[in-house]
């Protein structure tokens, strides 16, 4: 079905029983946030808030909660969408078979944007920041944020909406220095399009005209968050997959999607930045107040009876895990055409996306005889580490698989495939002083930090252990899954202090190296019980509060030729430190009113 605007969206999925509306007032303070957690969790429909304290609008939330109900709004054109892809990464193919791509070609004709000078419903009226629904998300934020915003920018070298970009970048409305109505915060990370649209206005000592759509057809949040390659406009692919053309025009020389329910135009200029955050990120923890770019508000518009569309992030799975899912289903081989002889690569939500890659790829450098150590996979790892978000990753497992048996998604079956295979003493390749994912805050400093590579490949070298060893009782220890332990220790002071832990430690299991053999990880956890007590847990604590460089041991470690390797277990610190972000942690009182609003509804 080809939605107009976002209320269409809504109703349609209401009349499939797909919607819940909260009729009772509601506070943005809090609130808000914990009734779509509380619903999400439920894996409950999408929400409609009907009255929000402060603001005359309504707002919605949970629109993509689970894979089902995005597949479901899209269900008319991801079929289409698919075979785009598909001819865009084929198109001798498709030249060869015309008629059975003909539907292809003309669902293509929606990708155009359509200049739309005459009805625009979003014009309807000016107003102010203040007018919005000012949410707050969790109780150490900054202030009001916009969660699911469509950030607009162009070219300055070449001006147009077929060379603009569109991010999902948080926006701070409210709080810290900003003043309001005045002034937003404007955050967005490494490897963004807005980075580049910012550097070339910068150049041009021209300030940079930004334009923030909020709701519109669901199509058009979609592409905000689609890896699309640098020069091709997200706008197209929102005509594509909503099965209607990006209507938008010019107001005051700034770009205005028409079906958007809300936009707000304003100017970044070179080097004005003001402190943005906390904000509680899609990590599970606070991402904390760091500079970014200010945006001076230059007008705030709104269509009739708009909605505001917005999410809450928070440890994942959250709603933003279903933009992960969906952008897979659709995009299909893209990633496998792009980088030579991968064969699958999976971004594990669990553990935040990108702190953890798990990839397959092949083995095709000597087929004259079989391949006894890494080789092609370490090229494809370094294909990986230097393409678009990909590189923001900071582990990456990777292996060949031959035979085709094995699946990237099946997290705890690859693991096992992984450390059935790898020598700790040859697989084991750091990236040190390197850029870092901003929200990760594991590193150095902010965008600092370190990568590791495990790239495993050949015969089985040992079966996974299955029994606690009887020389790590003193450390409270848990089997993870085979072959992977957690013990624990005294929270982390000092990396002075931990390095004497791991010498300590290390001359403990020194006796015991082929003991451990069978074991090759071991995870050490402020509470080893609980990073036990489920694979998301050990995914989520080991990779977001692991630095590589920095909280990566072995038993029996050596240095040779500047390779680091060990003879006995590899040992993860895993323990929070002092220069972590806080973790996100909910409001008990509001979680009560939360229960009394809730218990009227079946969702």
């Amino acid at each position: 079905m080809a939605y107009s605007s976002l209320e269409e969206c809504l109703l349609d999925l209401e009349k499939n029983g797909q919607l819940l509306r909260i009729k009772e007032e509601v506070d943005p303070y809090l609130q808000m946030a914990s009734i779509h957690l509380r619903v999400y969790a439920a894996g409950g429909p999408a929400i409609l808030f009907e009255k929000i304290k402060g603001s005359k609008y309504r707002a919605a939330s949970n629109i993509f909660g689970t894979l089902k109900r995005s597949e479901f709004i899209f269900r008319k054109t991801l079929k289409e969408v698919r075979n785009l892809i598909d001819v865009k990464n084929d198109p001798i193919n498709a030249i060869k078979h015309p008629l059975k791509n003909f539907s292809t070609l003309i669902a293509g004709t929606k990708a155009l944007p359509l200049k739309n000078p005459l009805n625009k419903p979003v014009l309807f009226e000016e107003i102010n920041i203040k007018d919005l629904p000012l949410i707050q998300h969790w109780p150490m934020d900054g202030g009001a944020f916009l969660t699911l915003p469509q950030v607009y920018t162009e070219d300055a070298d070449k001006p147009g909406i077929m060379n603009s970009n569109f991010g999902m970048y948080r926006i701070q409305l409210s709080g810290n220095d900003y003043i309001l109505n005045e002034e937003i915060g404007l955050h967005y990370q490494l490897h963004r399009g807005i980075g580049v649209h910012q550097t070339k206005a910068n150049k041009k000592g021209e300030p940079l005209k930004v334009s923030i759509f909020v709701g519109g057809p669901p199509s058009h949040s979609v592409a905000a968050v689609m890896p699309l390659p640098e020069g091709l406009s997200e706008a197209t692919f929102a005509g594509a997959l909503g099965g209607r053309r990006f209507r938008y025009t010019y107001k005051d020389g700034f770009a205005i999607s028409t079906d958007a329910d809300f936009v707000v135009t304003g100017f970044v200029y070179p080097q004005q930045n003001k402190p943005e955050g906390p904000f509680g990120d899609h990590l599970g923890y606070y991402s904390l107040r760091h500079d970014f770019p200010l945006m001076k508000v230059h007008k705030v518009y709104a269509r009739k009876n708009a909605i505001w569309a917005f999410t809450v992030v928070g440890r994942p799975p959250q709603e933003d895990t279903s933009f992960g899912q969906l952008i897979h289903s659709i995009t299909g081989n893209a990633i496998k055409n792009e980088i030579p002889g991968l064969k699958e690569v999976h971004a594990v939500d669990a553990s935040g996306v990108h702190p953890l890659l798990l990839a397959i790829g092949s083995e095709r450098y000597t087929p004259y005889a079989p391949a006894t150590q890494p080789a092609e996979i370490l090229t494809i790892a370094n294909h990986i580490f230097g393409t678009g978000q990909l590189s923001l990753a900071k582990f990456l497992f990777i292996t060949a698989d031959a035979d085709n048996i094995l699946s990237a998604q099946n997290i705890e079956e690859y693991l096992s495939f992984i450390l059935c295979r790898i020598d700790l003493k040859r697989d084991v390749h750091f990236y040190t002083n390197t850029s870092m994912d901003t929200l990760d805050y594991s590193g150095t400093s902010i965008n600092q930090g370190s990568k590791v590579v495990f790239a495993a490949n050949g015969d089985i070298k040992r079966k996974n252990g299955t029994v606690i060893p009887h020389f790590l009782k003193e450390f409270n220890p848990h089997i993870i899954m085979p072959g992977i332990l957690a013990i624990q220790l005294d929270a982390f002071t000092t990396y002075d202090a931990a390095h004497k832990e791991m010498n300590d430690l290390n001359e403990k299991l020194l006796p015991y190296v082929q003991e451990l053999h069978q074991f090759p990880v071991i995870v050490i956890a402020d509470d080893a019980a609980f990073t036990a007590a489920a694979l998301n847990n050990f995914l989520w604590v080991t990779f977001t509060r692991a630095n590589p460089s920095h909280d990566i041991y072995g038993v029996d470690s050596f240095t040779e030729n500047k390779h680091w390797g060990c003879n006995g277990s590899l040992i993860m610190d895993a323990r929070i430190k002092p220069h972590h972000a806080p973790l996100l942690v909910l409001d008990a009182t509001i979680e009560k009113k939360t229960d009394e609003i809730l218990k009227n509804y079946t969702y």
